[in-house]
């Protein structure tokens, strides 16, 4: 089947044509024409085949076939939700790149920046509104939106949006929405039993289109693990990273804090890094994401939901630096690389806390993960130190002979202590304390000499 069997009209093909698609993925080909039917339709299908344009080119095309009569109306005709502001910035840039020839008004609607714009784009009437859930509820509240002639709702990473906490808010929004004659969308790359239920409560009738294996991880991602304390964990990765292979490698953590922690000392390293999670500002994580896509940057570090929003070819390796805390975590992250039928590398670093996860994953993907050990990096045998390698010694008081200490300490004209203590009156433990190892520090200069040769390749 091609794009031009579909009917998608004359001015869609051609931004088609212009956009260099030369023939529909599996995922389009299956859900382009029940939409153009009319059909309620859950599409489920793995990160990187195509879902954006499946729904996108077919809402389009229906949206310009009745146009001519609807057009005079300032009411939103379509609406697309989707769980995180990349993702709304995604799909206006593929709605921008099919809809290029087709008078089209379109709002973005997400949190992180004023709401000024998005309420005056609202009541000046748009046909196509793309928000993240929340933000959308906001101004819905506030009364800025009409969504009365609503005809098209697409529910986009619906399993993710019920992983981060939306369906309350899902639920409110479509609860006040039109339902006679609204066609609903609904794509997800796992279909779960919630997904199930949310199909029978928002859709008449839907058709299901599944491409692929349900919930299972790409066939073209190569995936192992790595066994490491976690004390070790930032020496083996600056390790690996010495391979100039990896040179787009996407690391996963699963808090903003050592998102930051982490990308701040491959920074130390020489290594090109960005950090992404929820802490940072709109123009931050916009900034972080062009540059690991034009390349400035070879390592991006983020967490699960900031990361859900990247859309990024050649990503060459991903890293769970922190082991998935749920197994779907596990396929949307290794679902970043091995796309577009290109090969890809999923390392996940596994402590000895992580093996129920490991246990509970293994059985979620119906396949075992092999444990490989890295090539020359030797992890200690011990897990994590014990505190007492992490705090500073209690320091001894200094003494004479084997008699208590002399009153005074340093301060005692004849004890000898002003030396031993530095002379300040500060135990030598305390003046000596701070210089241990930080974390994730690695020992010994050739570590440094190979890091600074990948820094001079990636440049």
């Amino acid at each position: 089947m091609s794009f031009q069997s579909m009917g998608l009209g004359p001015n869609i093909l051609r931004a088609i044509e212009e956009s260099g698609y030369e023939e529909p993925t599996p995922i389009q080909a299956e859900a382009i024409p029940l939409i153009l039917e009319g059909k309620d339709l859950t599409g489920i299908a793995q990160t990187g085949t195509g879902k954006t344009a499946a729904f996108t080119l077919p809402m389009l095309a229906i949206l310009e076939r009745l146009g001519k009569d609807r057009s005079r109306h300032r009411q939103t005709r379509a609406l697309v939700i989707s769980p995180t502001r990349e993702l709304v910035v995604q799909i206006h840039d593929n709605v921008e790149a099919y809809a290029k020839h087709l008078p089209l008004r379109v709002a973005t609607v997400y949190g992180g920046v004023g709401d000024g714009p998005q309420k005056k784009a609202l009541r000046k009437g748009v046909e196509l509104v793309i928000a993240t859930p929340g933000r959308l509820m906001d101004l819905m509240d506030q009364g800025c939106a009409d969504f009365s002639g609503l005809e098209f709702l697409v529910l986009d990473e619906a399993d993710r949006m019920l992983d981060m906490g939306f369906l309350p808010n899902i639920r409110r929004i479509v609860r006040d929405l039109p339902k006679k004659d609204r066609q609903t969308l609904l794509f997800s790359a796992t279909l779960s039993r919630d997904i199930e239920k949310l199909t029978h409560d928002f859709q008449h009738e839907p058709k299901t289109v599944e491409i692929g294996r349900r919930s299972n991880p790409a066939d073209t991602v190569e995936q192992f693990i790595h066994e490491v304390p976690k004390a070790q964990k930032i020496g083996l990765l600056k390790h690996l990273l010495q391979d100039n292979q990896m040179y787009s490698v996407l690391v996963f953590t699963r808090t903003k804090y050592l998102a930051d922690r982490v990308a701040k000392q491959l920074g130390r390293s020489g290594i090109s890094t960005g950090a992404l999670h929820s802490n940072r500002t709109q123009n931050q994580r916009a900034r972080a994401l062009q540059e690991f896509k034009d390349g400035k940057i070879r390592v991006l570090v983020a967490t699960d939901i900031a990361a859900r929003g990247i859309d990024v070819d050649g990503i060459t390796h991903v890293i769970n630096y922190d082991f998935p805390p749920h197994t779907e975590d596990y396929v949307h992250r290794i679902g970043r690389t091995g796309r577009a039928n290109m090969d890809g590398v999923a390392i996940s670093f596994l402590t000895a806390a992580d093996r129920d996860a490991l246990r509970a994953l293994e059985r979620f993907i119906r396949r075992s993960i092999q444990i490989r050990k890295p090539i020359g990096f030797v992890c200690s045998p011990d897990t994590d130190p014990p505190p007492s390698r992490c705090r500073n010694r209690p320091s001894r008081v200094p003494r004479k002979g084997k008699g208590k200490p002399r009153k005074g300490g340093g301060n005692h004209s004849k004890g000898g202590g002003g030396k031993r203590s530095g002379g300040d009156g500060q135990p030598r433990g305390e003046v000596r304390s701070g210089g241990g190892r930080p974390f994730g520090s690695t020992s010994g200069g050739s570590s440094g000499r190979r890091t600074n040769r990948t820094r001079r390749s990636f440049r």
